[in-house]
């Protein structure tokens, strides 16, 4: 049953329909399939109940504040203080992108906004500075990953309501593992930058020009605090946190910076629309996936297979992350999420592995599909937004994503990684 879907869901994609149509062909076939067209009213019931969950509605609050944040002059601020911060080291920008990424994350929750908005801004800025147009893409598009791992963070909503998992929880086991990748990737660019004899931005390191970038950016650091810290201390639940992030935003973009006018304000209004109402559609059309995959008890029949293989908890998540990352080369990354989740959460949860380190290991993989080839939609915005050809990044994007590989064996070995801070917090 499982390859007949399958095998019909990638012939729907090679027929270039759009994604959540392709799901709804492959759940109309598995209906079909099954024989029983009285259940097809189901369809409409799974189609709207995947988007009911009132966790979900935290996704449209994060966008927002994030698009927000480069209308209302906040994403310059915070580049600047990222270069104040870093830019005396050698390959100075390249450790900018790394620190503005992080900054990033803790606001948006996603890799594709944080792709395009610092790559819209420093890649021109090192090519520029005599970086190679590869490397430069490479790193931001590398760097883009930790967006989804640092809170918040869309995928973990999205696990985090198909599992009934906790959100604040998967959100704080979220924050060591995301700034271990960052670690990651500062160390790869400091080979490179020694390697390449990448120059500085600043000949020196000034406690007064950080001062004042400090002095500019808090206004804009104060986003990720309000949704890390509401979150942390128990204040607000991660949909209440993305509300007050956003409205912090609007009003300091008007009242403060007086960059934000109303066209902005339309243009973010506008593109949260469009991409809560492509997340939110796909998460549908997998749902009803999802619930034929689960009738047909297709979790159940896998799990005795994949055990007689796998005999430990580290095992069990070697062999479900070889399958995300061969799924993931082909499969859109939501779309993967929400259709594997079902089938590999009880597995997991057969094999004792907690569910808070199986949502970050699960988080971790669906986010490296985001720069592997031929489908890692990052590595298609860098490409656009820093004017380099697709051929050379497919190239050239290897190296990132050994890096994101190696943090994720990391996590998988060594499950305090994640799971560390939010017991500390008591989750």
């Amino acid at each position: 049953m499982s390859l007949v879907l399958l095998a019909v869901f990638f012939i729907m994609l090679l027929t270039g329909l759009p994604l959540f149509t392709a799901m709804l062909a492959t759940a109309l076939t598995g209906f079909l399939h099954v024989g029983d067209l009285s259940q097809l009213r189901l369809m409409v019931q799974q189609f709207y109940g995947g988007m009911e969950p009132f966790s979900l509605l935290a996704i449209p609050y994060f966008i927002l504040a994030g698009e927000l944040m480069g209308y209302a002059g906040l994403t310059a601020r915070l580049l600047r203080f990222a270069e104040a911060l870093v830019g005396h080291l050698r390959g100075g920008l390249g450790y900018v992108t790394v620190v503005a990424s992080v900054i990033f994350a803790g606001v948006n929750g996603s890799a594709a906004a944080d792709a395009s908005a610092v790559g819209s801004i420093m890649i021109p800025a090192m090519k520029k500075g005599g970086y190679p147009g590869s490397y430069a893409a490479g790193l931001t598009a590398g760097s883009s990953l930790i967006g989804p791992i640092i809170p918040p963070s869309i995928f973990m909503i999205l696990f985090g309501s198909m599992t009934k998992t906790n959100v604040g929880a998967l959100f704080m086991a979220g924050v060591v593992p995301g700034l271990l990748l960052a670690g990651a990737f500062m160390v790869m660019h400091r080979i490179s930058a020694a390697r390449l004899r990448l120059p500085r931005v600043n000949t020196h390191f000034s406690g007064a020009e950080l001062l004042r970038a400090t002095g500019g950016a808090t206004t804009a650091l104060i986003a990720p605090a309000i949704i890390i810290g509401g979150i942390l201390f128990g204040f607000m639940t991660p949909t209440e946190s993305g509300a007050v992030a956003s409205l912090y935003v609007l009003l300091v973009g008007l009242a403060w910076t007086r960059e934000l006018t109303w066209t902005g304000i339309l243009r973010a209004l506008s593109n949260t629309v469009r991409l809560t109402s492509v997340i939110f559609v796909v998460m549908g059309a997998a749902t009803i996936v999802g619930w034929i995959l689960a009738a047909e008890r297709v979790p159940q029949t896998l799990a005795p297979v994949i055990l007689e293989f796998a005999t430990t908890p580290t095992m069990v998540l070697l062999l479900i992350s070889a399958i995300i990352f061969v799924v993931g080369m082909f499969m859109e990354e939501i779309a993967a999420l929400v259709l594997l989740t079902p089938v590999f959460a009880p597995l997991a949860a057969a094999a004792g592995i907690d569910p808070l380190h199986f949502g970050i290991v699960m988080t971790l993989n669906i986010t490296i599909a985001l720069i592997t080839p031929p489908m890692g939609a990052c590595v298609y915005i860098v490409a656009s937004v820093g004017n380099v050809s697709l051929e050379k990044m497919f190239r050239h994007i290897w190296p990132f994503v050994l890096v994101a590989m190696a943090c994720l064996l990391a996590l998988i070995l060594v499950p305090s990684i994640s799971l560390w801070l939010p017991r500390t917090l008591g989750y």
